[in-house]
């Protein structure tokens, strides 16, 4: 179903139960703004979508591509030190 964001507006309760049986395409200025969906068909799609896990930045995925290495080195750094470390100025 297609209706103008005027339409939208003012039917807002009927739009709500037609979004039960599919999706709604709203219009503005005759071009499509937004689609409203049964809280049912977000859940599919959104069941369907991977998101990343929180927290998994940059230094996440840096960890996970070179993990082999990262580990070595920490390793390194437990058994000989810092290199350098009695330089430090602090």
């Amino acid at each position: 179903m297609r209706v103008t964001a005027t339409d939208a507006k003012n039917r807002f309760g009927q739009m709500l139960d037609e979004c039960q049986r599919g999706p709604v395409v709203i219009e503005k200025a005759g071009r499509r703004h937004g689609v409203l969906l049964s809280a049912e068909r977000y859940d599919e799609i959104m069941a369907r979508v991977d998101p990343p896990p929180r927290g998994a930045g940059p230094g996440q995925r840096f960890y996970e591509q070179y993990k082999d290495w990262v580990d070595m080195q920490n390793e390194l750094v437990e058994r000989h030190g810092i290199p350098g470390e009695e330089y430090r100025p602090w």
